[in-house]
């Protein structure tokens, strides 16, 4: 494999505590028991980027993203401490994404204006309904009330590129509902819109005692609607899950649905990274938060093969509502586009994919429908 052109790079920042654990999430997150050691885990994010440094060093960092856990819980100076931090070690470009996941019952008053201070720069507020009947069946710890007092506050921060995260397909959810809780959400003005169904993830509290949900043409009629929704208000779908306004597209994960590069800080946390000689290392980091803190930090590396890379690349570019080039595919892997050529036309034979201009491909509606078959197509040979 030959040296590449580097992807942009980002930077992941997990900060694991939560208030309360979600019984549908499987994400790695802790609920508190006290007081969190952001200071003592501010220190040891730090000492984490010292550990990579050198496999990134004089690239200059495009996007940041706080998540989590809850990162809105993390006091504002131990944000802008981990930010000037990052400065020190890293050209920082001038026009940076900063995004902290907030949860509207871990907002206190004033903490958005403290966090722009700090450097943030983007919000992404996970709502997942205004109903309060709803929250309470996916084990949320805020109401409707603190959800929109959480959007005023970012109104009188001043930060107005912000998103909100909805969920649909939630227990007793009605089609009705879920286009109510969408206008609502479309009256807050958000700068982007993440719109997810609800799944029952293994290792999670609902996997194990699976709720009532709704059927899948009740989903479907549900998704069907919002695009008709957010498409007269002037948002536009760039990603299977993703909708923004023109210009407000979220950066940091486009970097991942792209195959770019990113550090992974914190417990639990995974970066790519794409090296000099055109090499592509993974990094995983212990989960567990007392473990990663102790300071044995890095639980494993790997370094994908040919086959590995085909799949990575077309897990997240077939993600994207305008596609991928063949091209970027090569500059992205080091892989010669023959490699997919052929899966992508027999994707094409059932109107999974198109190629709207040549060596441009695409998702159909059909392919985004069925996303996981698509993707399953590129899975390395004997894992399909």
């Amino acid at each position: 494999m030959g040296p590449l052109e580097r992807p942009p790079l980002g930077v992941y920042v997990h900060l694991p505590w939560c208030v309360r654990k979600c019984p549908y999430c499987d994400f790695n997150s802790h609920e508190l028991r006290g007081e969190a050691p952001f200071a003592a885990y501010v220190d040891a994010l730090l000492e984490d980027l010292g550990q990579d440094l050198p496999l990134v060093e004089g690239r200059a960092v495009q996007t940041v993203f706080f998540g989590g856990g809850t990162p809105s819980l993390c006091p504002p100076e131990q944000v802008g401490r981990f930010l000037d931090g990052l400065a020190r070690c890293l050209p920082v470009a001038t026009d940076v994404e900063v995004t902290l996941e907030a949860n509207p019952g871990a907002v206190e008053r004033g903490r958005f204006s403290e966090l722009a201070a700090a450097g943030v720069n983007r919000i992404s507020l996970g709502v997942q309904s205004f109903q309060p009947a709803l929250l309470r069946a996916i084990g949320r710890i805020h109401d409707d009330r603190e959800a929109l007092a959480a959007i005023g506050e970012l109104a009188a921060a001043g930060i107005d590129n912000f998103n909100i995260d909805l969920m649909y397909g939630l227990p007793g959810q009605s089609v009705p509902d879920a286009a109510a809780d969408l206008r609502r959400a479309l009256e807050a003005g958000p700068a982007h819109l993440s719109l997810y169904q609800l799944t029952l993830e293994p290792g999670t509290a609902f996997f194990r005692r699976p709720p009532q949900l709704p059927d899948e043409d009740a989903c479907w009629e549900m998704e069907r609607e919002a695009a008709d929704l957010l498409e007269a208000a002037g948002f536009r779908r760039y990603e299977v899950s993703a909708w923004a306004r023109p210009g407000a597209a979220c950066r940091h994960n486009l970097n991942y649905w792209l195959f770019g590069d990113y550090l992974g800080l914190g417990a639990g946390a995974h970066g790519k990274l794409t090296l000099a000689d055109g090499r592509v290392l993974r990094r995983r980091r212990r989960r567990r938060p007392a473990g990663w803190l102790e300071g044995e930090r890095l639980e494993g590396e790997e370094w994908p093969d040919a086959d590995a890379l085909v799949f990575e690349f077309m897990l997240n570019a077939l993600r994207l509502v305008e596609g991928f080039s063949l091209e970027l595919f090569a500059q992205r892997t080091g892989l010669a586009a023959g490699r997919v050529g052929p899966r992508l036309e027999a994707a094409r034979s059932q109107g999974l994919v198109e190629e709207p201009t040549p060596g441009f491909w695409r998702p159909t509606a059909l392919g985004r429908r069925f996303l996981n078959d698509l993707q399953g197509r590129f899975l390395p040979p004997g894992e399909g």
